[in-house]
């Protein structure tokens, strides 16, 4: 991949990090999550593509939480949809 991937975040995903149970989490996601989306949103050891009717949403694991997104190949960005504590993810 030759060009880096932009992040954009979903107003909800904005909304859901405010909240204390997520702030904490948000640091390692800008730090270590999305440099990884950035150079390659569609393989790592914690990425996998969803299947079914959630197809084409990817879930990137981090400890005990999960993040969705899409990826728009065409216009190099990544979004990033929700986060949610991984026991209530699915």
């Amino acid at each position: 991949m030759s060009a880096e991937f932009r992040i954009a975040e979903t107003q909800g995903f904005r909304k859901k990090i405010g909240k204390r149970d997520y702030s904490a989490i948000y640091d390692k996601i800008v730090a270590y999550v999305y440099p990884q989306l950035r150079s390659n949103p569609f393989f790592g050891p914690n990425i996998k593509k969803l299947k079914g009717e959630l197809g084409g949403i990817y879930r990137y694991r981090i400890g005990a939480f999960c993040m969705f997104y899409t990826v728009k190949s065409e216009k190099v960005i990544v979004f990033v949809l929700d986060i949610a504590k991984r026991k209530d993810s699915y």
